[in-house]
């Protein structure tokens, strides 16, 4: 496995508008992001994929939107980090809710970042190269 295999990161978008995911492709086209994504519609799905093995289970990050059908992002949370195989994930909420419970609820739930979606792509290609930056960074497991 060469050095940048092993900087690779795995990452699961978990979000339900089509918009934001073509939006996140397009911001992770613009900055040569080029970590394998793969994403789910809502929080069911997401663990399904986590828990099944559909993606590696090594380096992986969570992009997660709190507003989802099924099962939210809080629950999906709460859901994550009671189950001690992925505990560990580090989630990042990429979200248009300002509320302030929604963000003391993830840090609680220890988030490693709350972002609000941006309105303009311009924005959410800055983010999202932010966002690379860091992880490439940071010692994963």
């Amino acid at each position: 496995m060469s050095q940048a295999d092993e900087k690779m990161l795995n990452i699961l978008l978990v979000e339900d508008d089509e918009v934001d995911v073509m939006n996140v492709r397009r911001a992770f086209k613009k900055n040569n992001i080029c970590n394998p994504l793969w994403v789910a519609g809502n929080g069911l799905d997401a663990l399904e994929m986590l828990r099944t093995g559909d993606m590696p289970r090594e380096r992986r990050l969570v992009l997660l939107d709190l507003n989802m059908p099924r099962m939210n992002g809080i629950e999906f949370l709460r859901e994550l980090r009671a189950d001690p195989e992925l505990r560990p994930v580090p989630v990042v909420v990429l979200t248009t809710s300002d509320d302030e419970r929604d963000r003391v609820e993830a840090y609680n739930l220890n988030v490693a970042g709350y972002i609000l979606k941006p309105v303009t792509l311009m924005n959410f290609v800055e983010a999202m190269a932010t966002l690379n930056k860091y992880w490439s960074l940071v010692e994963l497991p």
